[in-house]
């Protein structure tokens, strides 16, 4: 799959008896891009997120894909929670697999080769293999079950159960929120580099300012349920943790607080 454009247009969203989420809220996100989305809890970030994997049927308003009607294929998103929500009776590999036993994305479908035959399980087990080590997880953890592994281990392990399909887009809710720094930095690194590889759409929730500037194209900061201020990234690229210490950082970093600010005071 290719990197898919995003549009969402007068997006309102509520649940029962409850007040909006969504307030006709507006976003444009182009094929490729990476959007840190922030803002204060309750403010639409994971709903909005929900709202382009239609896990939640807007209210009114409308998304878009590359400037259609969305189809929906089980393939074109993947999710990356919080938790990494790792079946604790399955090994890491088997985890990993699960999304392919369940027919979903273009290496879920079942492909034929010249004679008709379907996909080795050979040559599946090397794809899953190839992406086990992308996500820089050691072969001695392939086999083990989650409750073995760190909780580093288990998001890495998250990740490339995301990524085993393909998707066209990446939308991640906090995934790194429950790591330490020097973790959560080295797991901000292989994003980029698996973005750097395959190029794909991420959408991202953070509350971590640092973390919005340094994986970031732009940043879309919510506020009653709209975008408050969206801001371009000039951070250059490729980004490397040294710019983490850089002036030009701190000074993105800066702007970006002060719009945060100034948007949960509105």
């Amino acid at each position: 799959m290719s990197a898919v454009g995003i549009s969402i247009q007068d997006a309102t969203f509520a649940y029962p008896n409850s007040p909006s989420i969504l307030n006709d809220l507006n976003l444009d996100i182009a094929p490729g891009e990476v959007v840190a989305l922030l803002g204060a809890s309750g403010c639409g970030k994971s709903t909005l997120l929900k709202a382009f994997a239609n896990l939640i049927t807007l209210r009114s308003g409308e998304i878009l894909f590359d400037g259609e009607q969305p189809t929906h294929r089980s393939g074109d998103f993947s999710f990356v929670f919080q938790d990494a929500n790792l079946l604790p009776w399955r090994t890491v590999r088997q985890n990993v697999e699960l999304p392919t036993e369940l027919g979903a994305g273009s290496q879920g479908r079942r492909e034929r080769d010249s004679s008709g035959q379907t996909e080795s399980l050979t040559a599946k087990s090397d794809a899953i293999e190839s992406l086990l080590h992308s996500v820089q997880l050691p072969e001695a953890a392939f086999e083990k079950f989650p409750r073995e592994l760190s909780g580093g281990m288990r998001m890495r392990t998250s990740i490339a159960r995301a990524l085993v399909t393909d998707p066209s887009i990446l939308l991640l809710d906090e995934p790194f929120a429950a790591l330490d720094d020097l973790l959560r930095t080295r797991l901000n690194e292989l994003v980029l580099e698996l973005w750097s590889q395959r190029k794909r759409t991420i959408v991202f929730v953070t509350h971590n300012i640092a973390e919005a500037v340094f994986l970031s194209h732009r940043v879309a900061i919510l506020a009653h349920g709209k975008i408050a201020c969206l801001l371009e990234n000039k951070l250059a690229w490729p980004r490397e943790s040294g710019q983490r210490i850089s002036p030009e950082f701190a000074a993105i970093y800066a702007s970006i607080s002060q719009a945060l600010a100034e948007a949960q005071e509105s």
